[in-house]
C-alpha cells in the first residue's frame, strides 16, 4: 500500500472515509449508486465493468462479479470480455458495452460518428448516459484503488 494506515484501521474505510470525509463519502456513494440504481442488463453492465477492471489492473475488480438477485455472469465471461471483438458469447449490446468501456478509457477522443451510430441503434440516450457514468466511476475509482495499492484489501460494504 502506498498510504500509511493507522494501526487497527481498515484501509478502505480509512482512505475513503476518514482521510477525506467530504470527498471520500461522496465518491463512495456515487460508486455504490452505480450498482444500486442501474437499469442496464447484467451482461452489458458486467462487460463494461470487467473491461475497465482489465484496463485498470484492479485486483479486486477483476475478481468481483456483480450479483443481481442471485444471478451472476458465467465464469468464462471475463475471458469473453478480453476477446470482445471476436467472441460468440456476446450479443450486439454486450459487445458495444465492452467496446465503449475500452474506448472511453483508452481512446475517448476518437469516438467517431460510426461508433455513435452503432451505440444509438442499440442503446437509448438514458442508457448511454448511465453507462457513461458507470464507466467513469469504475475507471476513476478502480484506478484510485490500484494506484494507492488498496485493491488487494478492497471489500465493498456488505460483502
Amino acid at each position: 500500500m502506498r498510504i500509511d494506515i493507522p494501526e487497527g484501521q481498515h484501509p478502505i474505510e480509512y482512505v475513503w472515509g476518514d482521510m477525506v470525509p467530504g470527498i471520500g463519502m461522496a465518491a463512495a456513494n456515487f460508486s455504490l449508486s452505480v450498482y444500486a440504481h442501474t437499469t442496464l442488463g447484467l451482461r452489458e453492465f458486467e462487460a463494461a465493468r470487467l473491461r475497465i477492471a482489465q484496463i485498470n489492473g484492479c485486483v479486486f475488480c477483476l475478481d468481483w462479479r456483480t450479483d443481481r438477485d442471485g444471478e451472476k455472469v458465467e465464469e468464462e465471461f471475463a475471458d469473453a470480455v478480453t476477446e470482445w471483438r471476436t467472441t460468440k458469447a456476446f450479443d450486439d449490446r454486450t459487445r458495444l458495452a465492452a467496446e465503449y468501456a475500452e474506448r472511453y478509457a483508452l481512446d475517448h477522443h476518437n469516438l467517431d460518428e460510426d461508433f455513435w451510430a452503432r451505440m444509438t441503434a442499440h442503446y437509448s440516450q438514458l442508457e448511454i448516459v448511465e453507462l457513461s457514468m458507470s464507466i467513469g466511476s469504475w475507471l476513476a475509482f478502480g484506478r484510485l484503488n490500484h494506484v494507492l495499492g488498496l485493491d488487494s484489501v478492497c471489500v465493498l460494504p456488505g460483502s
